[in-house]
């Protein structure tokens, strides 16, 4: 499952270094696949879209910062917890039901994007 930031977010931009993924951002700026990871031109993702991993994409806030879910593995691979959850000081990030996924399938997500680590 991934993660997403709720509206009670206060802007302080504590969880957007935390991301090993580089999924989150600041509201309204444009994001992209290959910004943090080894992505880059044409790829199939792992949901099967094919897209381009240079070509900005849409912000999905333009209020808050917000977490992309296509990028969001919950820092499996990389940490214990989510690290965004972890230093948020109004605890605003938390699972998105909307986006829920197995381990096996967050970690098929991290070694797809970052195949070297």
């Amino acid at each position: 499952m991934a993660i997403i930031i709720t509206d009670e977010c206060i802007n302080c931009g504590a969880c957007e270094p935390e991301c090993p993924n580089t999924a989150i951002y600041e509201g309204a700026d444009d994001w992209r696949y290959s910004d943090g990871t080894s992505l880059e031109g044409d790829v199939v993702l792992p949901n099967g879209n094919a897209v381009n991993a240079d070509n900005a994409q849409e912000p999905i806030s333009d209020e808050i910062y917000y977490i992309v879910p296509d990028k969001c593995t919950e820092c499996q691979g990389f940490h214990e917890e989510p690290q965004c959850a972890a230093v948020c000081p109004v605890d605003c990030c938390v699972p998105d039901e909307d986006h829920v996924e197995t381990e096996e399938v967050l970690l098929g997500k991290q070694a797809f994007m970052h195949p070297d680590d």
